[in-house]
């Protein structure tokens, strides 16, 4: 799972919310340094991690990448299950998109003393260009794995993916329905034991 899904599955906690969003930069029991809501988002988002690289369904999804992308095909999925999510996001929420992104936005702006450094060095560009809602459109998730591949000096050929994106695109959206059902029980299951 990528930005977008992370977030989603995180409930109505704000600090919840942030900390699964940062997570991904905080290494080991790094995570004992922030309040504990904070905290307890990161422990979600490693519990999501660890659920959705084990699951049938995203290996499925992988699969389909291995072959050109090798170990950033997981990576190259939870892009383009966000990019589900957010197509979709009717089916999941009553607020609109905008608005969910618009407050969390606000929601980072306002507790900016408690973020990683490498979330408060990133966040102005994310809000600028607005990733999350970018999501919605192939084009958008272009962008983003084109950026992310610039970020591997272009050795994962991220950003060619879109080409499988358009290729599989009834196949990967499938597999994302079926998939985000059960992650969406074990979120909200994790977050009932923090």
């Amino acid at each position: 799972m990528n930005f977008l899904a992370h977030i989603y599955l995180s409930g109505d906690n704000d600090l919840i919310k942030i900390g699964n969003f940062m997570a991904d930069g905080i290494r080991g029991k790094q995570y004992e340094n922030f309040p504990l809501d904070i905290q307890k988002g990161i422990i979600l988002h490693r519990a999501i991690d660890t659920y959705t690289d084990a699951h049938p369904i995203f290996r499925q999804s992988t699969k389909r990448l291995h072959e050109n992308y090798h170990h950033y095909a997981g990576v190259i999925v939870d892009v383009f299950y966000d990019h589900f999510l957010a197509k979709n996001w009717n089916s999941y929420s009553n607020e609109k998109l905008e608005d969910f992104v618009a407050r969390f936005y606000q929601s980072l702006d306002k507790n900016i003393d408690i973020l990683s450094d490498k979330t408060r060095n990133f966040m102005p560009y994310m809000i600028q260009h607005n990733w999350l809602v970018s999501y919605q459109t192939v084009e958008g998730i272009t962008k983003i794995l084109t950026q992310m591949d610039s970020r591997t000096n272009n050795q994962s050929k991220m950003r060619f993916a879109n080409t499988e994106l358009v290729k599989f695109y009834s196949e990967f959206e499938n597999e994302f329905t079926l998939f985000f059902k059960d992650i969406q029980n074990i979120s909200s299951e994790k977050l009932k034991q923090l």
